[in-house]
């Protein structure tokens, strides 16, 4: 598996990574290196190897190009001199970027399969983060590039059946594409595992957010809603506890003293994934506030699926994938980009605790009916699909 983040750091890829060690097949990871790590580690039996690349998120186009392109050259030239060593049976290219997957060609070239997992679209994400340099003739080069990535894997997995759709739109053949949710582990996220809170236990409404501090993650709405719950009623102590790093956190921090929430505002920083199952148990409503626009129309947030495996009630922006996966009287959603609605989806909760169990329960059953133990099983067999001659004898 080739991917452009830290392997530690990347929840989706280590599930793939360690489902498929899980199920026999030996895995070995090209990522990125962060400073002070070692290049090599074996990880929940994943063999890691981290380039020398490191991210600077929240950085300007010139610095995230140079970063794709040094990844890329450095990632082609050390699988296939890896490869000359251990002969690999399959190359998963995960993405950003698309063309990421040009890295594992010389392996293509010489008979090996290749899978390019997309994560994202590509070019709407280009367009959300870098509306400045966003044009019609650098889309269309972002979807020529995005075709071009496509039609040289042998096979195709993407995150869901919106973005499915969207490849076969642009000319992708069904039968190429498979559909694996980023849905979490009911054996790392098992909240019988944890010490049981009790809703509001200590009286005060502690709220959690676990995710990435950046622009497509409308924390500044949440902030605002909480300054109107304060104000609407004063006598509920609420807390948020934000678990995540990103180019988003210095504006967010002067926002909650602007509105004077500051004190009810934990930043913890970015936490190893074992840790995020607790720091969910320890809340009690998870928050998953996504801003609507042509590229969150095709995600569905992975927070939703971690809130729900570990019982607790979530609030989510109404985005179409949202309410196509999770049935009426589960999810809480409210209007994205306003905090008035999203203050009243909080206290919808807060105040009908019968209706808040049931969406419990609700959200519970539709995550176990998706959980990634079922998409495993789907990915393994994309595997024995995709290079059923050259397991036995490769890794």
């Amino acid at each position: 598996m080739i991917v452009h983040a830290y392997y530690e750091e990347d929840s989706r890829v280590r599930r793939e990574a360690e489902s498929l060690v899980a199920r026999g097949r030996p895995v070995d990871v090209f990522a990125l290196r962060r400073a002070g790590d070692d290049p090599e580690a074996v990880v929940e039996g994943v063999h890691v190897h981290r380039l020398n690349v490191q991210r600077h998120q929240g950085a300007g186009l010139g610095t995230y190009l140079r970063e794709y392109l040094a990844f890329l050259f450095r990632a082609g030239w050390a699988v296939t001199r890896a490869h000359r060593r251990q002969r690999f049976a399959l190359v998963q290219v995960h993405t950003l970027p698309d063309f990421l997957v040009f890295a594992g060609l010389p392996l293509r070239l010489v008979g090996v399969p290749l899978v390019i997992d997309l994560h994202e679209a590509m070019p709407e994400f280009f367009r959300m983060r870098f509306p400045g340099a966003a044009n019609p003739v650098v889309h269309r080069l972002l979807v020529l590039q995005e075709r071009l990535s496509v039609r040289v894997a042998s096979a195709a997995i993407t995150v869901n059946d919106a973005l499915a759709a969207r490849l076969v739109a642009m000319g992708v053949p069904a039968a190429k594409i498979t559909v694996l949710l980023n849905s979490p582990s009911l054996v790392r996220f098992d909240q019988a595992a944890y010490p049981s809170r009790a809703f509001c236990a200590d009286g005060t409404l502690r709220l959690v957010y676990a995710g990435a501090l950046t622009p497509t993650y409308e924390l500044d709405v949440a902030f605002e809603a909480i300054a109107r719950l304060v104000s609407v009623r004063p006598g509920l102590s609420v807390a948020l506890e934000i678990f995540g790093r990103g180019d988003a956190e210095t504006p967010l921090r002067a926002l909650a003293t602007k509105l004077g929430i500051a004190d009810r505002v934990t930043f913890h920083g970015r936490i190893p994934i074992e840790d995020v199952p607790a720091a969910i148990a320890a809340a009690d409503i998870g928050l998953a506030p996504t801003r609507r626009d042509p590229f969150t129309d095709f995600s569905l947030s992975t927070k939703i699926f971690e809130y729900g495996a570990m019982g607790k009630p979530a609030v989510a922006s109404r985005l179409p994938l949202v309410e196509r996966t999770f049935p009426p009287g589960s999810v809480t959603t409210y209007a994205p980009g306003d905090p008035a609605s999203l203050a009243t989806a909080l206290l919808a909760i807060v105040d009908d605790h019968q209706a808040r169990d049931a969406a419990v329960a609700r959200t519970s059953e539709r995550i176990r009916e998706l959980s990634w133990e079922h998409e495993a099983d789907r990915l393994a067999a994309l595997v024995d699909r995709v290079a059923p001659d050259r397991l036995s004898s490769s890794r």
